[in-house]
């Protein structure tokens, strides 16, 4: 379902993403004083230097930034965009005004962790259903699609000169190192989010049994495994290579299996960070699986 060519799906949980960003933001950060990095670091900034509000401030510097969003990321993302920027907004006032009193002031390990891990998990969700929060989000989405930076990295340079900034105005140095600390974390777990939380493992299986042992495969673990071509740089002998894509939990039977056929058979196993298709996102019938 859509309005006005935008999912619904996507609006939800760009809105839960917001939540999560700003309750972290509000209760880890600005209750312990920590910076952040990008716009968001900026709006901190200015809060802690002016006492100007932060919610109010996102908006206000977001404005400029949306106009290149809107020309150079399209109307989709750049509608997906203003819901993520106001919606974060929103959330900033609404935790403002129900505050959760966390004193982590004696613990700031604990604090930075919290801290990375909430905007972390809830920029990661707002990237992965097409949006972003406008700013050094934008730049970082512009950088992956032209660049191939991930987007994590490339807010993560952005953020350090943020931070610079912060402890060269109001950060004392021990809060400065914290706040790095929890941009870096944030920073791996959007990537995390992004490349996909389900890690399956991909297979690639040499034999001179590979017929029987993708036949067993097929019946007994119900996967499709796909034959390739190979041909031996030392011997010049030609022989099927196979490759099959396994849930994480599946690699012991799938080894199990081939040992039984062909002890001696060589096996290559990769990490693969998102899988979609027949057996993982889709059943037998090519329809969603639920």
């Amino acid at each position: 379902m859509s309005i006005f060519g935008l999912k619904i799906k996507n609006i939800v949980f760009i809105l839960i993403g917001s939540a999560i960003f700003s309750f972290g933001l509000v209760h880890f950060n600005i209750q312990n004083e920590l910076g952040e990095g990008g716009f968001t670091g900026i709006t901190l900034l200015l809060l802690y230097l002016f006492n100007w509000d932060p919610a109010l401030m996102n908006i206000l510097l977001n404005i400029p930034v949306l106009f290149i969003g809107w020309r150079i990321l399209g109307r989709t993302t750049f509608f997906y965009s203003l819901i993520g920027i106001v919606s974060v907004s929103v959330f900033i006032r609404l935790s403002q005004i129900f505050l959760i009193e966390i004193d982590l002031a004696s613990d700031l390990t604990l604090a930075a962790l919290f801290a990375g891990v909430c905007i972390g998990v809830g920029l990661g969700i707002i990237f992965r259903y097409g949006g972003t929060t406008g700013g050094v989000d934008i730049i970082a989405r512009l950088i992956h699609k032209y660049l191939g930076w991930s987007m994590g990295r490339a807010m993560f340079l952005f953020d350090a000169l943020v931070i610079f900034t912060s402890i060269i105005t109001y950060l004392d140095h021990i809060k400065g190192m914290y706040t790095l600390v929890a941009v870096f974390i944030g920073a791996r777990v959007i990537d995390f989010i992004q490349e996909g939380a389900y890690a399956a493992r991909g297979t690639t299986i040499i034999s001179e049994k590979s017929k029987e042992i993708a036949q067993t495969i097929m019946i007994e673990m119900d996967r499709g495994v796909t034959v390739l071509e190979g041909r031996g740089s030392f011997t010049g002998a030609r022989r099927d290579v196979l490759y099959c894509v396994i849930a994480k939990n599946e690699i012991i039977r799938l080894r199990h299996l081939i040992e039984q056929i062909d002890p001696h058979a060589f096996v290559a196993v990769s990490h693969v960070h998102e899988v979609t298709g027949e057996g993982f996102t889709l059943d037998e019938n090519k329809m969603p699986l639920t």
